[in-house]
Order: C-alpha cells, then structure tokens, then sequence
C-alpha cells in the first residue's frame, strides 16, 4: 500500500500543480486584462482548490503509511529526512491554508478585478511555497 500511495502522491502532485499554475495564469491575465470574472474563471481556481486539497489528503495519508514520515520526525541534522519528515508537510499545509483562504475571500468579493488579484496572490504565494518544498532529488 505504502508505494502505491507514494506513486499516486507523486502522479497527482503533476496535476496539482498544472491546475495551480493554470489558476495563477488565468488570475494574473484577467487582473492585467481587465476582463470580466466568469464562471468558467471560478472552475479553474476550483479545480485548482480541490487538486491541491486531494494532494494534502493523500500526502497525510503517505505521510503516517510511511517508513520515512513521522518515524524520521527529529532527525534534524540529515537535510533530507528534515525536508520530508518536517519542511515538505509544514510549508505544503500552510500553501494549502493560502490557497482556501484566496478561495473564501474571492465570495466575498463583488469587483471582477479584486477577484482575480486575490487569487493571483493567494493561489500564487501557495504555488510558490509548493514548489520551494518539493524533495526534487525523490521526484526525478
């Protein structure tokens, strides 16, 4: 059970992101273009929401199945048990909180423009973190 999660961890994470970045795209261009924000611009930032909400659950799931999630927890001095046993879930979470919160501050909002900013920022800064956490040598 223990690979075919971390198979379907890594695969999913390919869609995850293209779906995230598709979002920020899709933000950053009808902020700058000024276009009106429609319900197929909601879909994406949805999709969007929702792949990356099935990576965190299958990335909680792997990370308690697993032989190098929270029995490496502590093992500070080795970099790369401290990226995947600490760094990778704690930075991913909090990319995840931004991107909900990016979510649930666009209802509230009427402007089309301050729509896509938010996400733009919101779904950007998670991106960011996301990939700044990712245990590339692992991946490859």
């Amino acid at each position: 059970m223990y690979h075919f999660l971390q198979k379907f961890h890594s695969g999913w994470a390919y869609l995850a992101l293209l779906l995230l970045f598709i979002a920020v795209i899709n933000a950053i261009i009808g902020f700058n273009s000024k276009k009106e924000f429609t319900a197929k611009d909601r879909k994406i930032a949805l999709f969007a929401l929702i792949g990356t909400h099935t990576q965190l659950l299958i990335g909680l799931i792997l990370y308690f199945v697993s032989p190098l999630g929270k029995a490496a927890f502590g093992q500070m001095s080795n970099a790369e048990l401290r990226l995947t046993s600490l760094e990778h879930p704690l930075i991913n979470i909090i990319a995840i909180i931004l991107i909900t919160i990016g979510w649930s501050k666009h209802k509230k909002l009427i402007n089309s423009e301050a729509k896509f900013k938010t996400f733009a920022i919101f779904y950007g800064l998670g991106l960011l973190l996301i990939l700044s956490r990712i245990p590339w040598k692992l991946w490859f």
